[in-house]
């Protein structure tokens, strides 16, 4: 409060545009404390308002060029003055002119000659709903916060628990554990690269790429059910051996969908559950366990098909020495006799060329 002054009861702004009727509202309500605006037309109330929105409006109806209707519907247009109550003061009495300003969004109607003791007293009600309402607001938004900071207490908790749970069945072929945080990362950037390219922008959404980077880990939990013996196994897999081993996809999702099924609405295992069933399958349908082809293997699981397929090569494993970046990439792309490009989206290829780097220094950053 500048200078001292006594503080006001609220910001009133008056707009009638006859002199006399102005000046006895300004003068009555400035002697009952409040703060008063007076405005002899409603163009100049509508940019006094959005300079400096008043607390309560008080509007007559009957305005040359722009009348009280106008005005309060242009009013509720605007964001910034929508909230603001309107008290239509008027000498019409017909219920007709009632309705329309009750429809035009007044929250009430003084009848002119007025009382400057009902004046008030409709004012200071309308007053105190606002700022009522203003608090109710308010405190909403704080627990709204509140609820989302919990939640996001338990969902990060849920997600370590999960993880855990993961890192502990990758460690078991992984001598690190550091594969699950490598292909979460690989995942992140294929799909904020894919964003740009042609086809995929309506499906990488912000929350697909959110549940696809937290449900990446997932994709070989269905390894908790294969034997040791062939897990493990120093050398590669004889037929059936291999046959064994693809079933850690179906173990996978079989698993991951039973906990669905317990919380349908739960989009991260949802996806978790889609990712493990289709991260084998191959763009030419030479993958398993499905034998999908092309668009049929879901979007989530191409990504991270090649996110693996480049982390398998990058690492060391007891039948294999570790290949380095740019042959990771040449074999992706051209092919070995194993890896070959038909096993990829042809879309994705270019953006995942484009991304070398990145993947680089991925592998790199969570090596050990």
């Amino acid at each position: 409060m500048a200078n001292g002054s006594a503080p006001t009861r609220g910001n009133v702004m008056v707009i009638d545009d006859t002199p006399a009727n102005l000046s006895l509202l300004t003068q009555m309500l400035m002697e009952r404390g409040y703060r008063v605006r007076p405005l002899p037309s409603g163009a100049l109330a509508m940019k006094a308002a959005v300079s400096d929105p008043p607390d309560i409006i008080l509007l007559d109806i009957n305005m040359p060029d722009m009348d009280g209707f106008e005005v309060c519907r242009r009013m509720k247009e605007d964001a910034k003055l929508r909230d603001i109550p309107i008290l239509f003061i008027s000498a019409l009495t017909d219920t007709e002119d009632k309705v329309k300003a009750f429809y035009r969004g007044g929250v009430d109607y003084i009848t002119k000659p007025f009382q400057i003791e009902e004046v008030e007293a409709r004012v200071e009600t309308h007053l105190r709903l606002r700022n009522a309402l203003v608090e109710i607001a308010r405190y909403n938004n704080y627990l709204e916060q509140l609820v989302d900071k919990k939640v996001k207490e338990i969902s990060d908790s849920q997600l370590a628990t999960i993880f855990a749970m993961v890192k502990l069945a990758e460690s078991r072929d992984d001598d690190t554990g550091m594969h699950i945080w490598r292909v979460r990362e690989y995942c992140l950037a294929l799909a904020n690269g894919l964003r740009s390219a042609p086809g995929f922008a309506d499906r990488l959404t912000d929350p697909f790429i959110g549940d696809l980077y937290n449900a990446a880990p997932l994709h070989d939990i269905g390894k908790v059910g294969i034997p040791d013996s062939i897990l493990l196994k120093p050398g590669r897999h004889n037929e059936d051996e291999f046959a064994v081993m693809k079933t850690h996809t179906t173990i996978g999702v079989h698993t991951l969908q039973e906990v669905c099924g317990r919380y349908p609405k739960n989009s991260f295992l949802s996806l978790g559950a889609q990712i493990a069933a289709s991260h084998h399958e191959r763009w030419d349908g030479t993958g398993y366990p499905e034998g999908l082809r092309g668009e049929a293997i879901p979007l989530a699981g191409q990504i991270m098909a090649l996110a693996d397929v480049y982390d398998a090569l990058r690492a060391p494993r007891s039948y294999k020495h570790a290949f380095d970046h740019a042959t990771s990439i040449e074999t992706i792309l051209k092919g070995d006799g194993r890896t070959m490009p038909g096993h990829f989206n042809p879309a994705i290829l270019p953006v995942f060329k484009g991304l070398g780097r990145e993947f680089d220094s991925i592998y790199e950053e969570f090596k050990s």
